[in-house]
């Protein structure tokens, strides 16, 4: 999740303009090296610490022998129009649970969160929805699907003229800055970081649900 995955790709930034260039690609004729394609639709992905749940029974109990019901959130996947102004994202994903005894029917309402944020750290919007299960009678499983939107300013998602041009830029062998990342300069790292935004899942934990994820 955290942006530098993104900042450490190496050499050059191809931004996301024609169909001919993939992630990945060696850039043989423009002599930059490994390139990376750049959109403005935030990454989707799950918030760490936050990707199951773990509900007991009594509630006040946390040991193995009182876990009701863990749920966990997968197949995290977002469909965006980056055409758009604001850019509109649909972040959709399922919900697998398991509960300890297979009674009779049971229906359960598990909260989540979508995020979207900005930079790595800042929240700029967060949406709390609910994801409703269905336990069969006589069945240990269940299963859901959920899904929420997002929008991004197309602004804030642009990376100024400037640094698209000095990421951009051809660089040949023998050139005094030809071995040198263009992300390695603070002035453009920072403006990439400004411009990454992430989409981020989860449910909506208590205190006591986040400790337990977090110390189990």
């Amino acid at each position: 999740m955290s942006p530098s995955r993104f900042l450490g790709l190496p050499l050059a930034l191809t931004l996301l303009a024609g169909g001919c260039v993939h992630k990945g690609d060696i850039d043989v004729e423009n002599g930059v090296g490994i390139t990376a394609v750049r959109s403005a639709c935030p990454r989707v992905e799950v918030a760490a610490g936050t990707g199951d749940i773990t509900l007991f029974d009594p509630p006040a109990a946390q040991t193995a022998d009182a876990i009701d019901v863990v749920a966990v959130i997968t197949n995290v996947r977002g469909a965006c129009n980056d055409a758009a102004d604001p850019i509109a994202s649909t972040v959709s994903f399922d919900v697998d649970a398991r509960r300890r005894d297979a009674g009779p029917a049971r229906d359960l309402t598990l909260p989540f969160f979508l995020t979207v944020v900005q930079g790595g750290n800042a929240v700029v919007a967060k949406r709390v929805g609910h994801v409703a299960l269905h336990f069969d009678a006589g069945q240990l499983r269940a299963h859901a699907a959920g899904s929420a939107g997002a929008t991004v300013s197309r602004a804030a998602a642009t990376l100024p003229d400037d640094v698209r041009r000095r990421l951009t830029e051809k660089r040949k062998a023998g050139q005094e800055d030809a071995a040198i990342d263009p992300l390695t300069r603070p002035e453009v790292r920072s403006a990439v970081l400004r411009a990454t935004f992430e989409a981020l899942v989860g449910f909506q934990l208590t205190q006591d649900q986040l400790k337990y994820n977090a110390t189990r």
